[in-house]
């Protein structure tokens, strides 16, 4: 193929949203990532679509919670102490962001991200893929208290200003949605213009498949560094050096791995997440349900039933902790009883998280050529399309749909 013009450094779903549009453009693009696609976190999320979910992960009242998080390691959110001073400068911006002042300007900045999302697949992945692999039919999200909590009024709150629909269920319409469910679960909220994908591996399987039909390259290769070279990057990875006018550093929870030696230093962190898979479940939610109450979700996809959402924070290098995982059956069982299935599946990965819940994208200060398009958190199957097309709308000199700048490494100061 020759010299790539343009070098994307990540072969998750945000690398592939900003490759696949370059390559459409007629951009000569090579994508490099040490596992096939689909292999990071990419491959085990909860497969949720949330163009109508405003509400960044940091909120009033965290700060309280912190003494709970460091002694109970098989809690929804969990730090490891061992790890909490490496933690604590990430942890302070996190809490910062949940200021109500933040959250509104946050949740502003979501909203014009994901809301085109459902779109952005769709441009992706053509009507034929989008049709088997995608289902708009709503989330819905559960609780045992029958009166609203205050992070639920908060979440009320940042949707009603922002015109987004949602519908109260009462217990007698839940059980209907979700025949089985326990008794307990009293109230729910339906936000109709959610979804999810039946399978997030193969979704972004899909992608790498057609950008491969546009000419473009996947290497299997781990980046090790980025060289500037007199008005072009170098490359340098475990095996070989590729040079390009262009690169986008998509790599997830290791990107700051990789910027760091230029002088880069966002301030991204890995919330590592867990999932369990049954397979052959006997009772199937017809869409995805959120328990509040339980700390976990449940997402219907083609090879079972997933179980997701805790957050463990000890970096990139600890071994899993498993129990994490496995507590999720018991979870899920309390929650439908009865339910059967097969052997579960277990696994963790990385979500690359920043504080303010939004991902770094566009180019680098100082740097040219290079371009960010990481940092998505909990939301990147529904936040890495969009950001692969302002990214890629950037590299290409077209105006963003959205404003840049909410985005940018910048912000940070």
């Amino acid at each position: 193929m020759g010299a790539p013009r343009v070098i994307v450094l990540g072969a998750g779903v945000a690398g592939l949203s900003a490759a696949l549009p370059l390559a459409r453009a007629g951009l000569p693009v090579t994508v490099i990532d040490p596992l096939p696609p689909a292999g990071g976190a990419s491959f085990g999320n909860a497969g949720l679509l949330s163009a109508e979910t405003v509400v960044p992960i940091a909120l009033p009242g965290m700060l309280r919670q912190v003494p709970g998080w460091l002694t109970d390691p098989l809690g929804p959110l969990a730090v490891r102490p061992a790890y909490l001073p490496r933690a604590a400068p990430w942890l302070l911006r996190w809490i910062r962001a949940g200021r109500m002042d933040r959250v509104h300007a946050i949740s502003d900045a979501m909203r014009a991200l994901h809301k085109g999302a459902f779109e952005d697949w769709r441009d992706l992945l053509g009507h034929d893929g989008f049709s088997e692999l995608i289902r708009r039919t709503g989330q819905v999200q559960l609780w045992d208290e029958a009166e609203e909590t205050p992070s639920a009024a908060i979440e009320r709150g940042l949707r009603e200003r922002l015109g987004i629909q949602a519908e109260v269920l009462g217990p007698d319409e839940l059980r209907q949605l979700f025949p089985g469910i326990a008794r307990r679960v009293t109230r729910g909220v339906l936000v109709p213009g959610n979804g999810h994908t039946i399978s997030p591996a193969r979704t972004v399987q899909r992608l790498a498949e057609l950008l491969l039909a546009e000419g473009g390259a996947i290497l299997p290769q781990r980046a090790m560094k980025l060289i500037p070279r007199e008005g072009r990057w170098m490359v340098m990875t475990n095996i070989a050096n590729h040079e390009a006018e262009q690169v986008v550093v998509a790599g997830g929870a290791w990107s700051g791995q990789l910027l760091a030696p230029l002088g880069v230093k966002p301030p991204l962190e890995t919330e590592r997440g867990y999932h369990l898979m049954l397979p052959d479940p006997s009772i199937v939610p017809r869409i995805p349900l959120l328990y509040k109450s339980g700390n976990f979700g449940l997402t219907p996809m083609e090879e079972g039933l997933r179980a997701a959402g805790t957050v463990e924070i000890a970096g990139l290098d600890a071994a899993p902790d498993e129990r994490r995982a496995e507590q999720l059956l018991g979870k899920l069982q309390s929650l439908f009883p009865g339910i059967t299935g097969g052997t579960p599946r277990l696994w963790m990965g990385f979500r690359p998280s920043t504080p303010d819940s939004l991902p770094v994208l566009g180019p680098v200060p100082g740097h040219a050529g290079l371009h960010l398009c990481f940092g998505h958190g909990h939301f990147g199957m529904t936040g890495g399309p969009p950001s692969g097309r302002l990214v890629a709308d950037i590299i290409l000199g077209r105006k963003p749909a959205q404003d840049p700048a909410p985005y940018a490494i910048t912000r940070f100061g």
